[in-house]
């Protein structure tokens, strides 16, 4: 089973309302700011209370901090994403959120995606709601996210650049493809942050499907309507989708360099291969070079073939499709002597078979207690077998 979220987004959808949400239901918030407390940001405090919106008891966000607003541009941001100790899905789902933004804010004002400065969205506190909602999915162990029809709500709004009508520029851009609901009210209800986080993020939009719901968080917005500005999370599980055929799409490259290579592993990922990786090989006249392995769903097979001769040197690709098999993957928090360590987990027949100490939650444990992490590991291992029943 997979573990998923349906976003009923009736009143919009803003940063700070997903993370209340979530909060809502059952994300640690220890977790959430201990994770965002070692990223290189001014001194902040999160503040989580209850408030009753029309009857409807929800989750808010308060946020303080000592920096003033400022801009940031994309680079700067996926630079502190990156060089961060966050959980590897924690930094690849944020820098997706960043990067929807960054490219529709490119769009709109005509520059590259490196020389856009955020705005509002690099701000302290979207910052915040941005990272700490990837955060809560992960302690969560969010694996799929869905979402119902977005309304943007109606009016004008004041943004960086002046007063626009709603929705702005950046949520509209961010918005394209996307079902919207309609909802006649003088007020912006859904924030380009909001927006991204859907766009970015969510596998499926529309009506909540046929499913037994096992949790419900509800965070709320700072506006007070005549109807609850609320944005209800409701958690739920799905079975396994995994296929059980895959298409492996194959050549050899002897003339790119180890950057090109490198930045074409990125870009395939986030693109949607199921697994990518390159091996080296001797070719003829024992030439050293390197053969390149995607593999993707099949019926991605034609994408990821042009994909390959669009975007390496090579001038052919072969392409099969073979049987796989694979144990089903989730994400537990274990509290160590080290502290909360996440944990990846196998399943086979809804029993666990294997437990695997995630490596960046082990490496900052080595750092904090000065350490060899060989030893680290070891201990956490050993503490790992006394919470989670293997066999």
């Amino acid at each position: 089973m997979t573990n998923a979220i349906y976003l009923d987004c009736h009143a919009g959808i803003a940063g700070d309302m997903l993370l209340s949400s979530l909060v809502d239901l059952g994300a640690d918030v220890a977790y959430i700011e201990t994770h965002l407390q070692r990223l290189p940001l001014n001194e902040f405090q999160m503040q989580f209370s209850n408030q009753n919106k029309k009857g409807i008891q929800a989750k808010y966000l308060n946020i303080e901090f000592n920096e003033a607003h400022h801009h940031r541009t994309a680079s700067d941001i996926f630079k502190i994403i990156q060089n961060s100790h966050l959980p590897n899905r924690v930094k690849m789902r944020s820098q997706k959120i960043f990067n929807t933004i960054a490219q529709a804010e490119a769009k709109i004002h005509g520059m590259s995606v490196e020389d856009i400065h955020f705005h509002e969205v690099g701000a302290m506190d979207s910052i915040i709601d941005i990272i700490g909602g990837c955060l809560a999915l992960e302690n969560l162990n969010i694996d799929e996210i869905y979402a119902s029809p977005i309304p943007t709500g109606g009016g004008k709004v004041n943004i960086a650049h002046g007063l626009y009508p709603v929705p702005a520029p950046a949520t509209a851009e961010i918005l394209k493809g996307i079902p919207l609901a309609s909802f006649d009210i003088d007020s912006e209800l859904t924030t380009p942050t909001g927006a991204a986080f859907i766009k970015a993020l969510a596998s499926k939009i529309g009506p909540l499907p046929s499913i037994t719901i096992d949790h419900i968080g509800y965070g709320c917005g700072t506006k007070n309507f005549d109807f609850p500005n609320i944005l209800r999370a409701i958690q739920f599980k799905t079975k396994d989708n995994t296929p059980t055929q895959v298409q492996v799409i194959e050549c050899q490259i002897d003339d790119m360099s180890a950057e090109m290579l490198s930045y074409f592993l990125e870009q395939v990922f986030e693109d949607g291969a199921l697994d990518a990786y390159f091996t080296p090989i001797t070719m003829k006249k024992s030439r050293p070079a390197t053969k390149l392995t995607i593999i993707s769903k099949i019926e991605n097979a034609s994408f990821f073939e042009d994909y390959v001769l669009k975007n390496t040197t090579s001038l052919g690709v072969r392409s099969y499709t073979v049987n796989r098999k694979v144990l089903h993957r989730q994400f537990e928090t274990v509290h160590t002597s080290y502290g909360a360590i996440l944990v990846k987990t196998a399943m086979l027949n809804d029993k666990i078979i294997k437990a695997k100490p995630e490596f960046e939650d082990v490496r900052n444990a080595a750092i904090q207690s000065n350490t060899p992490f060989v030893q680290v590991y070891d201990h956490i291992n050993q503490e790992i077998q006394k919470h989670i029943q293997i066999g």
